[in-house]
């Protein structure tokens, strides 16, 4: 051990769960490195001796993968492979007493909020002035960006606000100077992501200001595209459709969470929101930009759904067509609300629920596709994978939409814009060749 601790520290970052997750792991890597600490993110090589793994608390698959990954470093450190683990994040913040005591093998938990004290396992200053600086663990042309923290919505089946405390939106100038910062970086997208979109700036200014946030990044030279994730439907602030139809570089795509279909489930799940209401907000949206993507996530097996509720879910999903749709099973999660309700289908039966819901998307999204062949779109190339160029049109994010398999008889270029026109069409994937 004497020549190893001789050896420069390296340390490698894990990020489970989601991409607020990772751009957490990136701040935290950029201040690692301000620090002169050599930092890593999700290296396969085993040439660090230090492991920070940023977990997800948030369902029972994550929290399941979460354990098994501490699990799987402590092991490699009773083996002399690591010198240290520290695990940060959700699980953390949540359970953190409950792992201190069953895995004590971790050198220590943090909370999501306290990246100051992980810098101070390693000796390191949390430096202010790096205020949105960090590395990026995502191909160069694209980032998320987080432009608020928490929420203080109460859904009865999330236990985001547990984890992530209340909402707080970062100041429209921090973010401009982050956009322009990741823009010098070569990042040509941004994804904006929170736990709720629109709730942006009530705290700080005393009202919705996600529209005046919007135009402020729209001016930001050399931002080609602005994508919209986790968009709250009650009370949604419109006039956001109106920014994204007045500028060009903000996608035409809306992320926006409905988690069920029918009024009872509505209701149960503390949405705030009644079908019609959704059903009037999807037709006001549609009416102001009649090309929109909108993509949707939907949650099956709730305590007390029946198989009315169900088919009100297909029902709404063949009524309104929605471009992109992710169905997730419950996840009876303690101390939220929906805890006290008796979650009686069994995992099997949640999931017969989600597929069966998924095959009625799977159907619109291979007609939505077939629509989309013979047209052009902009595309940005995202990569290659054995011999093919890999993108996605403006209605497309990262990782849970369409890709488009690019035919071109030139080299083209990472991160680049080509207009390719669609040749082929499957359930959630194009085939084109460039023009």
């Amino acid at each position: 051990m004497k020549t190893r601790s001789l050896k420069k520290d390296r340390v490698n970052i894990i990020t489970l769960g989601c991409s607020k997750n990772l751009v957490d792991s990136e701040v935290l890597s950029g201040q690692l490195k301000a620090n002169e600490i050599d930092v890593v993110h999700e290296s396969k090589k085993r040439d660090h001796n230090i492991v920070v793994i940023n977990t997800c608390g948030f369902i029972d698959k994550a929290k399941e993968e979460s354990i098994n990954t501490i699990l799987d470093h402590v092991e490699l450190k009773k083996k002399g492979k690591l010198d240290k683990v520290y695990v940060t994040g959700c699980l953390s913040e949540r359970y953190r007493n409950h792992l201190e005591t069953e895995i004590p093998e971790v050198d220590a938990y943090f909370g999501t909020m306290e990246l100051p004290l992980i810098l101070k396992r390693f000796e390191a200053d949390y430096k202010v002035e790096l205020l949105g600086e960090r590395l990026l663990s995502t191909p160069q042309h694209y980032a998320y960006m987080k432009i608020s923290e928490g929420c203080n919505r109460t859904c009865s089946f999330c236990a985001i606000p547990l984890m992530r405390g209340q909402h707080i939106s970062k100041p429209v100038e921090e973010l401009v100077t982050e956009a322009r910062m990741l823009v010098k970086k070569g990042v040509k997208e941004i994804m904006l992501i929170a736990q709720e979109l629109t709730y942006y700036g009530l705290d700080i200014y005393k009202k919705r200001e996600l529209p005046r946030l919007l135009h402020a990044l729209a001016d930001v030279e050399g931002l080609e595209w602005i994508r919209l994730h986790y968009a709250y439907p009650s009370k949604f602030p419109v006039e956001i459709i109106d920014v994204m139809k007045d500028r060009p570089n903000i996608c035409n795509y809306l992320d926006m969470p409905l988690q069920h279909a029918s009024d009872p489930m509505l209701k149960a799940m503390k949405r705030q929101i009644t079908k019609a209401e959704m059903d009037d907000l999807v037709g006001e949206i549609r009416q102001r930009i009649p090309g929109i993507c909108l993509r949707t996530t939907l949650i099956a097996g709730f305590p007390g759904e029946t198989r009315d509720d169900v088919e009100a879910v297909k029902e709404f999903l063949q009524q309104h067509r929605f471009d992109r749709v992710g169905v997730f099973t419950y996840s009876h999660e303690e101390n939220t609300s929906a805890y006290g309700l008796p979650d009686e289908l069994s995992q099997e039966e949640k999931e017969s629920r989600a597929q069966e819901i998924m095959e009625v998307q799977q159907e619109i999204s291979f007609e939505k596709n077939q629509e989309k062949v013979g047209k052009v779109f902009k595309v940005i190339v995202d990569k290659k994978e054995a011999g093919r160029y890999l993108g996605r049109t403006e209605f497309d994010s990262v990782e849970v939409d369409n890709e488009v398999i690019i035919s071109a008889s030139r080299k083209l270029t990472i991160g680049d814009f080509v207009h390719v026109k669609i040749t082929k069409a499957y359930d959630y994937d194009l085939e084109g060749e460039v023009v």
